[in-house]
């Protein structure tokens, strides 16, 4: 990057934004600059003498010019120049050859000049009929007046107020009405203020008719301000893309495909690199910038070395280099680079003498040719990583461009009309993020297709697992229903079934039981057996079934013995709460109380009768047996019988009553649709149970 380009365009103050995202990075930038302020002092001064100005032979004038041919452009080379450097008399120099580089012969001085350019328009080259002429300056100013024959053309700026307007960064154009062009002996007068370190002076202006000469000035025009106000545009585009993704992207590990860590440093750098550009080169459409010059000389200084050290970092990253112990070193040196740029720019301002920014650009420049050679050299050793060899092929066509300007704008005499090169090859970094950008895209999205074929595998083969899981779980558990419902059937058949037989068994030996009570007692045995296999044909919490079954199986016994059924049940809803072992205790509990009738009641009506009942517990299932036999006593008339269905009740959680005074049996059940859920067990009474 040359040095015009730091004192003539604009910058980002590149800390603030910085210092605004609120990341750790601001404080690190912020350390680099303090450590920059100690390091500037080590700058080595040299003393660069000023080339002279291009004079007549012996200061005098230099002969008139030929006769120009009608429709000829015309280079006015040759002028008289009267300067008046500031703090200094006025100084009539005689005959000048342009171009007039301001800094080149009052190195740090501002001050006036008054050039006299004289040209001959041959006749048929002017007059009323004929188009008008126009005058193209490649660079003048800062501010300047321009006069043809006593009549004002164009007025740049005030010449009157130094350190504001510059309208020498822009091709300047002045149309030429043709009654104002003579033969001969015209005389254009330019009258100029020169800033210190500006680039202020005169080029050979080209005058000619407007046709001819205003496409030159387009061509000028489009190449030094419209392609600036596009690299300004781009950089400003891809410096926001830069921003949002550092915003919103937080540190990862590396992607697969990816050399490096997807730091969003990269990002950080890149931001700063753009904006810090886009706001140097877009400077250009200003006239005006919005502090007087020697501040803004440090401002655009500054900027251009916050664009140097952000491109820098930028390279760093895509190498992966900012993670190695070194980095540490390489920020606090760009950091240093950013401050001994400000220090250079303020000691030019304050002792007037560029020798300050000639010396920091050139070293600059002799930092980032080491830098880009062995960037390029280590990218060349790892050719499978087309990012970091773009990045390195882009930072040395980069570097070579600002060793071009440097030497050609800095050192190189006469050279106010050399414009820089920087500023287009400039925009290779901004397309070189937006390919790492989309590279790293395509990587994080074939990472995540991978990454969701992965996940989708494993959860096919956890879900094949679980499967299979389930389906030993279901083996077990058909394994362990098998075994629960053997079990309920043996004990069934034990405490239904067993009993009886062993009853009659004993009635048998002990030759005392007539065949009735025999007969009874095999009945009784045979009811149940059939009641347990009907149990296995039921829904466990349909009780209407259940009692269905139990008029199946004993109505003819019932009417076998005398005894006439009233069944009056209504439609029952299901209990979903009720299990088997629920089922089979109502089951047995009915049994007991019809089995009683039958044995002992000596009724000859026996009345069932259930329905669903809203009682002040919640809703039950109301069940009823009564006959009109002899009756008993309960509290006189202790049994297991009536033990067993009092236990057989609690374990339902149900109420049951037993009514008998004499004369008939009355057997009531009460089972809850939804019951309390049991209270837990405290206290003494609890631990002692």
């Amino acid at each position: 990057m040359s040095l015009a380009m730091a004192l003539s365009l604009p910058a980002m103050p590149a800390v603030a934004h910085v210092l605004r995202a609120g990341r750790r990075r601001a404080l690190a930038f912020l350390a680099c600059l303090v450590f920059g302020l100690i390091a500037s002092g080590l700058v080595g001064v040299a003393a660069i003498g000023a080339p002279s100005v291009g004079l007549g032979a012996n200061g005098a004038v230099p002969p008139a010019p030929a006769a120009a041919t009608p429709g000829v452009l015309q280079e006015l080379a040759q002028a008289r120049a009267v300067v008046h450097v500031v703090g200094q008399e006025p100084l009539a120099l005689g005959a000048v050859t342009l171009p007039y580089h301001w800094d080149r012969v009052h190195p740090g001085r501002a001050g006036q000049a008054e050039f006299e350019l004289r040209f001959d328009v041959p006749k048929g080259g002017q007059g009323e009929g004929e188009p008008p002429y126009g005058i193209y300056f490649p660079r003048i100013g800062n501010t300047a007046e321009i006069w043809l024959n006593g009549t004002l053309l164009e007025r740049l700026g005030d010449l009157n107020q130094p350190n504001t307007a510059d309208y020498s960064r822009a091709p300047q154009y002045v149309t030429v009405p043709p009654q104002l062009i003579t033969d001969t002996d015209n005389r254009l007068i330019i009258r100029l203020n020169a800033d210190k370190g500006r680039r202020g002076g005169l080029a050979r202006p080209l005058l000619g008719p407007q046709a001819e000469v205003r496409p030159l000035y387009d061509a000028s025009y489009r190449m030094r301000v419209e392609m600036s106000v596009i690299i300004a545009a781009f950089s400003l585009l891809v410096g926001s893309l830069a921003l949002a993704l550092w915003i919103t992207q937080p540190e990862s590990e590396p992607v697969q495909g990816q050399v490096g860590p997807q730091s969003n440093a990269l990002y950080l750098a890149a931001f700063l690199a753009e904006y810090c550009w886009a706001l140097r080169v877009g400077d250009v459409v200003f006239n005006r910038p919005p502090l007087p010059w020697p501040v803004w000389t440090v401002v655009v200084t500054v900027a251009f070395a916050g664009w140097i050290a952000g491109v820098g970092w930028f390279c760093h990253c895509v190498a992966g280099w900012h993670q190695r112990p070194s980095a540490r070193w390489v920020k606090w040196g760009l950091g240093a680079l950013v401050v001994t740029a400000m220090l250079a720019a303020s000691l030019t301002q304050l002792f007037d003498n560029p020798v300050w920014l000639t010396v920091w650009l050139g070293m600059a420049n002799l930092i980032f040719v080491a830098y880009a050679l062995l960037y390029l050299w280590r990218a060349l050793l790892h050719p499978q990583d087309r990012t970091r060899l773009v990045v390195g092929l882009i930072g040395t066509v980069n570097v070579a461009m600002g060793v071009r300007d440097w030497l050609a704008i800095r050192l190189a005499a006469g050279s106010l009309e050399v414009n820089t090169w920087i500023r287009y090859s400039s925009v290779l970094f901004g397309l070189a993020l937006i390919v790492i950008m989309i590279h790293r895209f395509r990587a994080a999205s074939q990472y995540a297709r991978e990454l969701t074929q992965q996940l989708s595998e494993r959860v096919a083969t956890r879900e094949r697992e679980l499967a299979q899981s389930y389906a030993r779980l279901e083996n077990l558990a058909r394994d362990q229903a098998r075994q629960q419902e053997r079990g309920r059937i043996l004990k069934d058949m034990h405490d239904g079934v067993g009993v009886h037989l062993s009853t009659a068994i004993r009635q048998l030996r002990s030759g005392a039981t007539s065949n009735e009570e025999l007969l009874r007692t095999l009945t009784d045995s045979l009811d149940q057996l059939k009641l347990s296999i009907d149990a296995m044909q039921v829904d466990p919490g349909d009780v209407g079934a259940m009692l269905a079954a139990l008029r199946y199986r004993l109505e003819p016994r019932l009417r076998a013995g005398g005894i006439t059924l009233h069944w009056t049940v209504d439609e029952l809803p299901p209990l979903a709460r009720m299990d088997v072992g629920d089922a089979r205790h109502l089951q047995f509990l009915l049994f007991g109380a019809i089995s009683n009738v039958l044995q002992h009641a000596q009724a000859s009506h026996l009345s069932v009768s259930a329905q669903r009942d809203h009682g002040p517990e919640g809703e039950a299932l109301h069940i009823v047996i009564e006959d009109d036999g002899l009756g008993f006593e309960p509290a006189l008339t202790p049994g297991k019988g009536l033990q067993a269905m009092h236990e057989r009740a609690a374990a339902l959680m149900a109420r049951l009553d037993i009514v008998s005074s004499g004369q008939g049996t009355r057997v009531e059940l009460m089972l809850p649709i939804n019951p309390p859920a049991p209270k837990p067990a405290s206290g003494p009474s609890a631990a002692s149970s």
